[in-house]
């Protein structure tokens, strides 16, 4: 899964900095860095948020330190730096004075709320530095065209964790619906329900109905997922949510659906919310089935995301979501024992797997293998990522950003049927 246009990546680790230290940073995002350093891939790690009372945790977080034992990451700000009294207060410039400490063509991730994405990201940017974020790029389709020609202007790599696109099976429905081994697609459902536990986070605090929804959050996988395997483009789509109070008094879309419409004229519908019961035997609740139409056959894709074929009952802990029998998915992202040179039985720590962890890497890979290279050359080999489709990138995946505000329109009209804006693909 590493294999992408650009050839193998330059000499050298290449340092890469995080904007967000929240729960995708500590379960995705660092572990996967912590990996890549340790094989010599990425060098210095550099971890900011808006106050040391979020990044201390992180720094301190005991999983970690026993999986990659004695690696670790500059903290800005530092706490140790901070005195108890004042850990909570907030430093909204941090990240852009870690960004400052990078030497030009690093890479930085960005795992920040929705509403934050555009602007932490133009702020890399201008500072000369290749960028991987979480979904989705932007919130307007303008925002994602104007980072995409800033990105362009100056040859650097821009791509969107969208790590569904790294899951084997929607490689090989990709492969197989493309040469026409299912028929056309027709209509579809998906749902993607995370714990109800992300409402006591973080999440009360910006997950609110001005900032996000839960069709746009993470129904955004499987419209993507679907432009990703079919090639089709979303052509109109409507949104509507059920609004609750989180525990601290912030109202939000609880749950939310969503029905996107394709230029063929093919329908998905597509569920979501915060809302898996915690005591419930699976971190989430998520799948999408795909029917399409055939001479004189129907075909089918169904991808059962929850249930991986592996089940564990826990006697001393509570697994993920609290709950003691769980079905777990080890493809996304695990922390396995290690293998490889120097890896017997008495290697300490281990080694990140999972689908969630190739998307990682692909993001340095991509990142690191422009270094070095002459302005033209750097463009030419970004053309390539964005012809290959298989990262997610501002000029390929646009359909995305114009699903989410088109979407966002939609709830914000009482459901109405919105045109999504797909003249414009370009960065």
């Amino acid at each position: 899964m590493s294999s992408f246009p650009g050839g193998a990546p330059q000499a050298g680790p290449i340092d890469a900095a995080v904007v967000g230290a929240g729960m995708f940073t500590r379960d995705v995002i660092l572990p996967s860095l912590y990996h890549l350093q340790r094989r010599g891939e990425v060098g210095a790690i550099h971890v900011a948020a808006t106050s040391a009372a979020r990044i201390g945790p992180l720094a301190a977080d005991a999983e970690l330190a026993e999986a990659f034992p004695g690696q670790g990451f500059a903290a800005w700000p530092d706490p140790a730096a901070w005195p108890d009294a004042a850990a909570g207060v907030r430093d909204p410039d941090a990240y852009r004075r870690a960004l400052d400490a990078l030497p030009p063509h690093q890479v930085v991730f960005v795992a920040v709320p929705d509403h934050l994405h555009f602007g932490v990201i133009a702020d890399a940017l201008q500072r000369d530095q290749h960028v991987y974020s979480v979904k989705p790029l932007a919130q307007r389709c303008e925002h994602g065209r104007r980072l995409g020609r800033l990105a362009a202007e100056r040859g650097l790599f821009v791509g969107v964790d969208y790590h569904k696109r790294f899951d084997r099976r929607s490689l090989v429905a990709r492969r197989q619906y493309r040469r026409g081994d299912f028929g056309t697609f027709a209509y579809g459902e998906a749902r993607m329900v995370e714990p109800r536990f992300y409402r006591d986070s973080n999440f009360q605090n910006w997950f609110t109905c001005e900032h996000s929804d839960p069709f746009t959050y993470v129904g955004c996988h499987y419209v993507d997922l679907v432009h990703f395997i079919t090639g089709l483009r979303p052509a109109l789509v409507s949104a509507a949510g059920v609004t609750g109070s989180f525990p601290n008094g912030n109202a939000g879309y609880l749950w939310g659906h969503g029905r996107v419409h394709w230029e063929n004229g093919a329908i998905l519908s597509v569920s979501a919310g915060l809302g898996y019961p915690d005591d419930g035997a699976g971190s989430n609740d998520q799948g999408m089935t795909l029917y399409c139409e055939g001479d004189g056959r129907t075909g089918l894709i169904d991808h059962d995301d929850q249930h991986r074929g592996v089940e564990y009952a826990y006697v001393a802990a509570a697994g993920p979501g609290g709950s003691r029998f769980n079905f777990v998915n080890p493809d996304f992202f695990r922390l396995a024992p290690r293998h490889g040179e120097g890896a017997g039985e008495d290697a300490a720590g281990a080694d990140a797997i999972g689908y969630g962890f190739e998307s990682m890497a692909a993001g340095v890979r991509a990142a690191a293998a422009l270094r070095g290279l002459p302005l033209d050359e750097r463009r030419a080999r970004l053309a390539a990522i964005d012809r290959q489709g298989l990262i997610a990138t501002p000029r390929n995946s646009a359909i995305n950003e114009q699903v989410v505000e088109a979407a966002r329109r939609s709830l914000a009209e009482g459901g109405a049927p919105v045109p999504v804006d797909a003249g414009r693909t370009d960065g």
